[in-house]
């Protein structure tokens, strides 16, 4: 057999469920029966709203929580991960939805899971720890706006104005709302949400999303009001497996937003469980086995109708407060909404959109964390810059390219922090000379010898500020670099530091170093400074030889007298 194709095997086989995973399931099967029946009805109004938003119909939300729920469950690396329908890839899907159609979302779909397949097994779950968290607050707290803007048309009972940009979209449909005030609409969306937030400070282990659903669908039904549009036929059950939507001339042009949604199912999924295991005491997920479900999942959920999923922040917490201690909770979940599926399609098309817009106001509401906000903003101004700038990005442009705005200008913030850690200090070399000098003769050598220690990192964000200074140094005829403090460098810093020396020795200024470090020779060596600074045996160990080494370089140039006497070389710290 080809060796690549055995290492794949093998990778794969390391992916796979192991006997572990399900043994722990029949520990505590009523607890997690209980949680998974919990879960449900909290994702129940969620997958529909979701769906809905997507552009592909409350149908596409439910076949995306139940198949999708159940793979992600099953082949996931976390055992409380609840998996569906996301807010947050709502938001990238909408502008696929209004190019491409139903069509090219659900391709999308199966290309994002084969992305995350690959992922999977080039190990790049163990990546998501480097996302700096005000980056993630930042396009949680955009997504939560973009989520609240979407539910604008149906909250206010209209038409959702074409557009794919969600400021313009919103402002029609609010333009459209004051020529034909929907007073009915409006009343179910905010009561809905009203007595989600309420009811949550409340009783936070009571599911008023399921409650204010059933009251504001029995309050249209009741009072006929017609104004109230419901979500509309279902079908009893999920479609049959299928590829007729698949179209392979269009593969190329989907690349871009296959990369987006797999990127954002990803993150969302790895934040998650991370989330999750914070939230218990000896659970531990495994970024690449969550990343191998995920992509399982959104491989099938689009065969049955379903929309792209992810794992969902808010109904794995539930999942884990109400107790729930393996795989079994979250499979009971979309065995659960698998029934409702098959069992109540038709009172579930009945429920007003105006109500599961109050469902998504009320979930983009409590998404975002003041308190987290709050510690961002005052921890450091980075932070704050970082967070502002995600968020308005996830806004105005779109959650990918948020995350890769709001990761270059952290990146960027942080190497400048780290830059500005590099010095180069002047210091007194006195002490360190080797041997007995006269009062005359420490006069003379303060005169035509200057030290200097570098400390910190010596690389292309800092380097050229103080090492080009170091050209410019007062008339001596010795310069004495202390290397032993410099904690990196790079082939900029090599150079840099190189050119400093270059132009020294041209105005005949003798450089002498001490200290160079294991880790340091090797972009030394690469960029020839290795030898410059080596030239004459101008490299020493500590910086006690150096000095013996510069006042005999001033001995030679007639500049001190020569020493006929020994003296000894103290050892020093270099």
């Amino acid at each position: 057999m080809n060796p690549l194709l055995t290492v794949v095997l093998d990778r794969v086989r390391s992916l796979m469920p192991a006997r572990g995973d399900f043994a722990v399931m029949g520990r505590s099967p009523r607890r997690d029966l209980l949680a998974g029946l919990t879960v449900a009805i909290v994702a129940l109004p969620l997958a529909l709203g979701f769906g809905v938003s997507s552009g592909l119909g409350a149908e596409a939300g439910l076949a995306t929580a139940v198949v999708a729920g159940a793979l992600a469950a099953l082949f996931g690396g976390s055992n409380l991960q609840v998996s569906g329908p996301t807010g947050a890839m709502t938001v990238v899907l909408v502008p696929i939805v209004a190019q491409y159609g139903p069509g090219g979302v659900l391709t999308v779909g199966l290309m994002a899971g084969v992305l995350l397949i690959a992922l999977a097994l080039m190990k790049a779950g163990q990546y998501m720890r480097y996302v700096p968290a005000p980056v993630v607050e930042g396009f949680t707290l955009g997504i939560a706006c973009v989520i609240g803007l979407q539910q604008i048309p149906n909250a206010l009972g209209v038409a959702k104005p074409d557009g794919e940009k969600v400021l313009a979209v919103a402002w029609r449909a609010v333009v459209e709302f004051a020529r034909a005030p929907n007073w009915t609409a409006i009343a179910l969306s905010l009561g809905v949400a009203a007595v989600m937030l309420l009811g949550a400070r409340w009783r936070p282990t009571v599911p008023f999303s399921i409650v204010a659903v059933i009251a504001a669908t029995a309050i249209a039904q009741v009072f006929h009001l017609d104004a109230a549009a419901p979500i509309g036929e279902l079908p009893s059950g999920l479609p049959a497996p299928s590829l007729a939507f698949l179209d392979l001339s269009v593969l190329g042009s989907l690349l871009a937003p296959a990369v987006a949604v797999a990127a954002l199912a990803a993150l969302e999924s790895l934040l998650s469980a991370t989330v999750a295991d914070g939230m218990t005491v000896g659970q531990k997920h495994d970024p690449d086995k969550e990343l191998f479900g995920q992509g399982v999942a959104n491989l099938a959920a689009p065969l049955f109708g379903g929309v792209p999923a992810t794992a969902a922040i808010a109904r794995t917490a539930v999942n884990v407060r109400t107790g729930a201690s393996s795989r079994l909770a979250a499979l009971t979940h979309a065995a659960v909404l698998a029934v409702i599926v098959f069992a109540a399609a038709p009172l579930v098309s009945k429920i007003p959109l105006a109500a599961l817009a109050g469902v998504l106001l009320a979930t983009a509401i409590r998404m975002v964390e003041v308190g987290s906000l709050r510690a961002m903003a005052k921890a450091t101004r980075s932070d704050a810059v970082v967070l502002v700038l995600t968020a308005a990005a996830t806004l105005v442009l779109d959650l990918v390219y948020a995350v890769i705005i709001g990761l270059v200008v952290a990146g960027a913030l942080a190497l400048k922090a780290v830059a500005s850690q590099a010095r180069m200090d002047q210091v007194d070399f006195r002490p360190d000379l080797p041997g007995e000098h006269g009062d005359e003769e420490h006069a003379l050598l303060a005169e035509h010898i200057v030290a200097y220690r570098i400390d910190g990192p010596v690389f292309f964000a800092g380097a050229h500020r103080f090492l080009l200074e170091l050209s410019e140094v007062a008339d001596v005829k010795v310069v004495i670099l202390r290397m032993s403090r410099i904690t990196t460098m790079d082939a900029t810093g090599a150079l840099v530091l190189k050119d400093a020396v270059e132009k020294l020795n041209r105005r005949g200024i003798a450089v002498m170093t001490s200290g160079i470090r294991p880790g340091q020779r090797q972009a030394l060596e690469a960029v020839g400074a290795l030898d410059l600074l080596r030239y004459e045996g101008r490299e020493y160990a500590t910086t006690p030889e150096a000095i013996a080494g510069a006042r005999k370089h001033l001995e030679q140039a007639g500049l001190l007298p020569r020493r006929h006497r020994p003296h000894r070389i103290r050892k020093a710290a270099r």
